[in-house]
């Protein structure tokens, strides 16, 4: 089965360097190709909520959907701006697996953080959204990349791999 490529697409101008870091744990941790993308998005005021002073996951994703290329399986926004769901304060990434589209922020990684220690944590939550759009589901073990982390310290608690029975699953998808 031919590898499945992984658009990265930085969303404002602040991510941009950050996207080489990654392209080494995508492959190692899910068997990804990935590229990033030429363009850089600006900051997204289009998806500003200004009574959450929040940007709302699901309108950065839309625009990051037709950016995808032939030969493109899924594209990945790095942004630097708070996200929300309509349902949680917070969140630190968002994946659809319907349009194969995800968006991560550094914005709450930073707290506590820089340097190694935050390239880190961006590396565990694209590892983690990356496998949703692989078709993987949360994972009970506080260890896994796929845990929910609910904060920079749950990132922390993680490893950038998947438990045995995560990567299993992974085997099971990818044939």
């Amino acid at each position: 089965m031919p590898q499945k490529t992984l658009l990265l697409v930085s969303v404002g101008s602040q991510t941009a360097p950050l996207l080489k870091d990654l392209q080494d744990p995508l492959a190692a941790q899910m068997g990804t190709a990935s590229v990033s993308s030429k363009t850089v998005l600006p900051t997204p005021a289009y998806a500003f909520n200004k009574d959450r002073a929040q940007y709302h996951c699901n309108a950065i994703m839309r625009r990051l959907t037709p950016m995808m290329e032939p030969g493109q399986h899924m594209v990945l926004g790095l942004t630097d701006v708070d996200l929300f769901v309509p349902d949680s304060p917070f969140v630190l990434g968002e994946a659809d697996r319907e349009s194969r589209t995800a968006v991560v922020s550094v914005f709450r990684l930073r707290q506590g953080a820089d340097g190694e220690h935050l390239r880190r944590r961006i590396q565990v939550e694209v590892v983690h959204q990356a496998g949703h759009l692989l078709g993987l589901s949360y994972c009970e073990d506080p260890r896994c990349v796929m845990f929910f982390a609910q904060s920079p310290q749950d990132c922390d608690r993680k490893q950038l791999s998947l438990c045995n029975q995560c990567r299993n699953e992974l085997i099971k998808l990818n044939r």
